[in-house]
Parts: structure tokens; sequence; C-alpha cells
């Protein structure tokens, strides 16, 4: 998009999400947002091809939103046009029992991209200090040493997650991953309106959830653990974006756009040079195939 900059959606300092606009369509049609998003996944999935040949750098994307804010859809139309064998999607659900064994990190580690590819989490590991924030008796079933009972989870305890989550991505950004966290800012009365087709539309039934009742009314206090976390945790190494979601068209196409512009500014990433030997050759192994 001309003049587009992502820096106007970038987290520095002190936030406040209600003075975010949950609302933008850069007064475009829905024809012309879906020609712009083609055009830049497609930039995208070409930039994916060299990545993956350059092999130095893993990209990971962070998604984090309330209930209905448009993750899966937006996975599912930035990465269209990659390689299927160059990104993979991880979808973090409640922790397994084999997760639990482990420290609340440790999933996340494993799953990080290896060099070359993109790894997007679907919610993330900043679900540790969001939904276990709003409903802290989640903590217990972790097992931590000295946590016997909510009572036990001061401020201190959150203070200090925030630490180890700026210390894990300090760490997996200087061995070169590169971080890009979004957060789809949703209306309170846009998830009521997507709620609501949930439960009008016989085919969106399977997505609805009681749970997602409950957790509405819990709306304020989560906007209150977004906003405390995206701000202690927005780095220059790991920045938080907070994206306008009340139109799925036009956050997809910022999301893909913020990406595009960063990675272009890594003007290292390019295809490795051919051995010299190799390059050398070139002529004589064409001829050879021809004359087959």
């Amino acid at each position: 998009m001309d003049n587009f900059q992502s820096d106007q959606y970038k987290v520095s300092g002190k936030l406040s999400l209600e003075e975010r606009n949950t609302f933008e369509d850069f007064n475009k049609s829905d024809k012309a947002l879906k020609k712009n998003l083609e055009k830049v996944r497609e930039e995208l999935g070409a930039f994916q091809d060299v990545l993956y040949a350059h092999a130095k750098y893993g990209v990971l994307v962070c998604l984090q939103g309330m209930d209905t804010a448009g993750k899966d859809s937006l996975i599912r139309e930035i990465f269209k046009d990659f390689n299927a064998r160059g990104v993979v999607v991880h979808s973090f659900k409640v922790p397994t029992d084999l997760e639990r064994q482990h420290d609340y990190l440790w999933r996340h580690y494993i799953a990080l991209p290896a060099k070359g590819k993109f790894a997007v989490f679907n919610r993330t590991h900043y679900e540790n200090v969001l939904v276990t924030r709003v409903h802290p008796e989640y903590i217990l079933s972790e097992n931590i040493p000295g946590i016997h009972k909510v009572e036990d989870i001061t401020p201190k305890f959150w203070e200090k997650r925030f630490e180890q989550i700026n210390n894990f991505e300090r760490h997996i950004a200087e061995n070169g991953t590169l971080i890009f966290k979004f957060y789809l800012h949703l209306s309170k009365e846009e998830q009521r309106q997507r709620l609501l087709r949930r439960l009008r539309l016989r085919a969106k039934h399977w997505k609805f959830s009681p749970g997602d009742l409950k957790e509405r009314l819990l709306w304020d206090s989560y906007q209150e653990c977004y906003q405390e976390a995206i701000e202690k945790t927005s780095k220059s190494h790991a920045p938080w974006y907070v994206i306008p979601a009340d139109n799925k068209k036009t956050a997809r196409l910022i999301v893909a756009s913020i990406l595009l512009q960063e990675l272009k500014k890594y003007k290292d990433i390019k295809e490795p040079e051919l051995d010299d030997k190799i390059k050398a050759n070139l002529e004589v192994y064409t001829k050879q195939l021809e004359s087959e």
C-alpha cells in the first residue's frame, strides 16, 4: 500500500487500548482490500523462498486477541502463497499432562521455527500472563514451588513472568529468530455480532461454546491484562503491533504489510551465491542436459 508505515501500529512506551482504533478500511472497497492483500502475500511468499535458501533466520509470528478476533482466517489468508513446508502453525490449547510436567515456556521453545522457516503461534506464551491472570487458579496446576494457593500468587509473581518472557524473547532473537507480535484489537460490540453469527448460522455452530459467553463477562479484566502485558513486553527486538480487527479484510492486509515492510529491512537475507567451481561450469552442465 502507498504510504503504509508499520510504526503507526507499533507499541512504544505507554499504551491505552481504549484510545486505539478497532476499525479501519483505508476508504477501500472489500474488492480493493482483497487485491492489495493478494499482492502483498505474493511478495511474502517469494521472500520466504529466499529466507529458506539463506537459512540463517527463522520468523516467529505471534497472534493474540479475544475470542472471534479473526486469528484463524487471518492465518489462512496471509500465508496462502507460502510453500507448505515453509510455514508451521501451532495452536496452543489447554496444556497437556506432558506439558504441565515442564515449565510454562517449554512447549513454546520446542515449537520455535527452524532457520529458514516461519512459525505462527495462534495464541501464544502470553496466555500465561493473560488467561492465567484473569483465572489465577489455573496457575495451581503448574505445580510451582512455593505456590500452594491463589493467595500465594502476588503481583511480584506476574512481574517475574514478564521478566521471564522478555528474557525468552531476547534469547531467541539474539540467536536468529525474528519476532512479530500482533494483538487483534476487537471491539466488544463486534465480538457480540460475531458470536451471534455463530449461533444463527448452522455452519458456524461448531465454533460456539457457552464458555465464550462466560469469558465475555470478563471483557474489562482481559483488556486490562492485555494492556499491561503488551506495554511491558514490547521491545525493539520483539515489538507488539495493535491491529484494528473489526474489519477482517483490513486486519489481514495490515498484518501482511507489516511483515513484508519489516522483513525487507534485513538486507542480508538473500539467496546464497553458488560455489565458484559450480558457477564456472554452468554452461557445461547445461550442455550435458541438453544433449541427453
